[in-house]
């Protein structure tokens, strides 16, 4: 694989629609989809444009998409797309929302790539990728969860899903972004000690495992599920990963017994 190609790619995509969907942030209509998530034209146009440059790069990789195509293909090389990350954030005008990607090999993420055109971040990771060392960035700087235990003083961020997972009393203030990717994410980034998503689907977690895994966090499945490999001929449509991430092995237990587990159904074949 050559990777530098790959990380052009997923930069220069990646800004080319944020920089196109920022003229619409805050202005555009949504619709509610079945799921009660919502969708708007520019998730539908980011989603097709970020599809039809995969194709051409990268002819020989599959595509896993939000808005399109849902049932993993058997290709060892797979891209997955969120076209917006936040959508209520960007229909809403809260300037916290992303566009993520993650390259997975024979069905398990190796390479991510997470763009905030607001605060214009780019965080991308490698792990265990072929070929290519270890490591998580932000704008080309070096990231790490930070060795902090918890504390009143330490924040600890959930999806509004999740809400009803947590146990009282809680030892963190807690924080609600709105995002899943960057919720996950800023436990990677040192900002935060762990986070829950209750109910995340492929596209919100595909970008962050490998960027997550290169920054020192632990990843542990609600539903005692490994979220990978992802099975060819599966779809995961309606497929939640229930995701628990610390910042230190040494607070899982802590934090499981503050969570109540979520089982979510077998993937779709």
């Amino acid at each position: 694989m050559d990777w530098e190609q790959v990380f052009h790619f997923a930069e220069t995509i990646t800004r080319e629609v944020g920089g196109q969907i920022l003229k619409d942030y805050g202005q555009v209509q949504a619709d509610e989809k079945s799921d009660g998530s919502l969708v708007t034209r520019c998730d539908r146009w980011s989603d097709d444009r970020i599809r039809r440059a995969l194709t051409q790069t990268f002819p020989d990789h599959g595509v896993l998409s939000e808005e399109v195509s849902h049932i993993f293909p058997v290709q060892d090389w797979c891209w997955v797309v969120d076209p917006i990350d936040g959508t209520t954030n960007f229909t809403r005008g809260i300037p916290l929302w992303a566009i993520s990607l993650g390259l997975l090999y024979q069905g398990t993420p190796v390479f991510g790539y997470v763009y905030v055109p607001p605060l214009d971040h780019a965080i991308y990771g490698y792990w265990q990728a072929p070929g290519q060392e270890d490591g998580a960035f932000l704008n080309g700087h070096p990231i790490h969860t930070r060795a902090a235990a918890p504390a009143a003083n330490q924040c600890f961020s959930l999806c509004a899903r999740s809400i009803g997972l947590l146990r009282r009393p809680f030892p963190c203030k807690v924080r609600m972004l709105g995002v899943a990717s960057y919720n996950l994410l800023g436990v990677a980034l040192g900002s935060l000690v762990g986070a829950v998503e209750a109910t995340p689907k492929i596209w919100d977690i595909a970008g962050v495992w490998p960027i997550l895994q290169a920054a020192g966090a632990s990843w542990i499945p609600l539903d005692d599920q490994p979220p990978f490999p992802l099975m060819p001929g599966h779809n995961y449509r309606d497929r939640p990963f229930p995701t628990l991430v610390v910042n230190q092995p040494d607070w899982i237990d802590q934090f499981q017994t503050l969570i109540q587990a979520s089982r979510a159904p077998a993937p779709e074949s």
